[in-house]
């Protein structure tokens, strides 16, 4: 668009920043435009042409720098990195809000890294399946019905030693309150599947009056299919009847019939982000660390905060058996006495403790070839079963040497290396 006057050369308006070369005009010459024509050729409202003219200017807006512009290096490293997996950018989110004090929304952070192609190709290449078109009915249950079982089975982490573990995760569900118990198990025997079921009942307060699972061997010797009931075996029978609850199987190969533990499965993987820097005993407590947060966090869904239902809940559930009849269906608990060395003694051997509990009477749990040993229901320290006398954690040994040694001139940490090293040389001749 070219507006002519005689005053001046022909003044050339092709955007609404041209606007302002007409102020100077107007001013001078008493001209009158034409602010409608003007709105038509460039698509816009009379108001807004008038504006432009007396001089206004869009905001511009700033190139901000990101918070997580300072994480960008680390994040580069951490989906670079040869033992470590992160599934998804939650996961990625949760990492390093855990362990890197990050702190922006996990909403601004998925949209910094969909911005980065060189981060958000990872992901898609990490996507383990195409979402499913097939409809599913949604349904509910009543309050202290059902808990939904499952495992997460065979998750392959290595640790920070070296060595690779396959990792196995008990889930139980309560469907009303969405309360949840996860366990971590090397094996998933009978015996543990029933020491778990145990403990997750006791942490509900009660027993649900149905378990739905699926066609796991230590439950079923037949699977139930469209065409047959299947067949629970004697022992899971047993115990079902002892607690008083009723047993559920789905159908084979329709995993959607328990969604409600099917679909908080990849919670889990958070797990494989640590993968080659941690200890199995970090492992565990990770995973208790894990269960707390999701128990304490609004469900999605329900939009309700699992704890704090479950208090609702627990009213209905069943009550639990006598203990006479739990003890049946427990690991073995042994009591052990912490002596002034910080140790307790299974077999003829020591194991450590953390020194704050010298003089104090712990519980003992040894299954999967591992010693667990309790405060009360917190899991406190995890050896392997060992033929050494002695058996110090460097951690345990530290934190005892500190309560020994307190002076700023001494390395604590060498000297413990040193003295275990010591310890090792004595004991294993």
């Amino acid at each position: 668009m070219i507006i002519k006057q005689e005053i001046n050369s022909n003044i050339e308006i092709n955007k609404l920043e041209d606007l302002v070369k007409l102020k100077a005009l107007i001013e001078e010459s008493n001209l009158k435009v034409n602010l409608s024509e003007i709105a038509r050729d460039l698509g816009c409202d009379r108001r807004t042409v008038k504006k432009y003219i007396k001089g206004y200017k869009k905001v511009q807006k700033r190139n901000r720098k990101s918070p997580i512009d300072d994480y960008y290096s680390l994040i580069q490293e951490l989906l670079n990195s040869e033992t470590r997996i992160f599934y998804y950018k939650r996961v990625l989110w949760q990492y390093l809000v855990d362990n890197h004090d990050l702190k922006v929304k996990q909403s601004t952070f998925r949209g910094y890294i969909s911005r980065h192609p060189e981060f958000n190709k990872y992901f898609k290449n990490k996507r383990k399946s195409a979402v499913s078109n097939n409809s599913v009915l949604r349904f509910e249950t009543s309050i202290g019905e059902q808990a939904q079982l499952d495992w997460k089975e065979t998750m392959k982490i290595t640790l920070s030693n070296g060595e690779v573990i396959i990792i196995n995760i008990f889930v139980l569900i309560l469907s009303y309150s969405r309360f949840r118990v996860y366990r971590i198990s090397l094996d998933k025997t009978q015996e543990i599947l029933f020491s778990f079921l145990d403990d997750a009942f006791n942490t509900f307060g009660g027993v649900p009056r149905e378990v739905l699972c699926d066609n796991m061997k230590t439950i079923m010797d037949t699977p139930r299919t469209e065409y047959s009931k299947g067949k629970v075996n004697n022992k899971f029978s047993q115990f079902a009847q002892d607690y008083g609850f009723k047993i559920r199987p789905c159908i084979a190969g329709k995993p959607n019939t328990k969604a409600k533990v099917e679909s908080p499965m990849r919670l889990l993987d958070e797990l494989y982000a640590y993968s080659g820097h941690i200890t199995y005993e970090e492992l565990v407590l990770k995973v208790k660390e894990l269960n707390e947060r999701i128990n304490a966090k609004c469900h999605t869904t329900t939009g309700k905060i699992p704890i704090l239902h479950l208090k609702k809940e627990q009213d209905s559930l069943l009550p639990l058996p006598q203990k006479q009849i739990r003890s049946l269906y427990r690991i073995k608990t042994t009591t052990v006495k912490v002596n002034p060395q910080s140790l307790i003694c299974f077999k003829s051997n020591f194991y450590s403790v953390p020194p704050e509990y010298i003089g104090s009477t712990l519980k003992l749990q040894v299954y999967d070839n591992k010693i667990h040993v309790y405060n009360s229901t917190n899991l406190i320290a995890l050896h392997d079963i060992s033929n050494q006398k002695l058996n110090y954690t460097l951690k345990d040994y530290i934190a005892l040497s500190r309560l020994t040694f307190n002076s700023k001139y001494i390395d604590i940490n060498k000297l413990a290396k040193d003295n275990l090293n010591k310890i090792g040389d004595i004991y294993n001749e």
